[in-house]
């Protein structure tokens, strides 16, 4: 039971939320996104849950160790396959739920300019990069002490779990959102089982955030 303590209370601090973000659908209309809210949450909210994480994993044992180093031509192909997969899986459950009303992805209202553009892509990759790094990297790279995998679960068991947890957190976006993440998390976590590329998973999964943003402005 010990082995499941750590991240039960990590997912609840970071990513259980009792309040709408900038990307959960509006009620009356388009969301309106806010470069400072953007900024002070990835400074106050998103950086500090990254360095949480990287702290836990670090004090068991070091990058080279975890198999982590600097992105590279390796990290190229996961990449690929891993936004090739997603965007598609994104655009198929939105044409889906197109059907059903206001059950579909968000309008966003971006602001024109260079500064705001900037803030939303230095925002989508930090939280992209801290979700790989909790449901992908921390769930199914950790090893507990029976050398069995994260929280002493088989592999398939840990994806469905970070499936779960993932999708889980994505409520705030909808029914369209929690589904898309359920198929998008379990293919991103069996990349990342396959390959070991951290990197891979997270620059698909930021510019697919990045995509989302753009396909969805109003």
């Amino acid at each position: 039971m010990n082995t499941f303590i750590e991240p039960l209370i990590l997912y609840a601090v970071i990513f259980l939320r009792s309040f709408a973000g900038p990307g959960a659908p509006a009620q009356d209309g388009p969301v309106e996104f806010s470069a400072g809210a953007e900024i002070a949450r990835t400074i106050l909210h998103t950086g500090p849950s990254l360095a949480l994480i990287w702290y836990l994993l670090l004090r068991v044992k070091g990058l080279g160790e975890w198999g982590v180093s600097r992105p590279g031509r390796k990290d190229l192909i996961p990449a690929q396959v891993s936004f090739a997969a997603i965007a598609l899986v994104g655009l198929a459950v939105a044409a889906a739920f197109r059907h059903f009303g206001n059950l579909g992805p968000p309008r966003i209202v971006i602001p024109a300019g260079v500064v705001p553009w900037a803030v939303l892509v230095v925002a989508v990759f930090a939280g992209a990069y801290l979700e790989e790094s909790f449901f992908r990297f921390y769930l199914l790279a950790k090893r507990t002490e029976t050398g069995y995998g994260p929280m002493g679960l088989s592999p398939g068991r840990a994806v469905f779990v970070s499936t779960v947890l993932f999708a889980f957190s994505h409520t705030h976006l909808g029914h369209w959102g929690v589904l898309n993440a359920a198929v998008s998390g379990a293919v991103l976590a069996l990349v990342f089982l396959r390959t070991g590329s951290l990197h891979g998973v997270g620059f698909a999964h930021g510019l697919y955030n990045v995509l989302v943003f753009a396909l969805g402005a109003a």
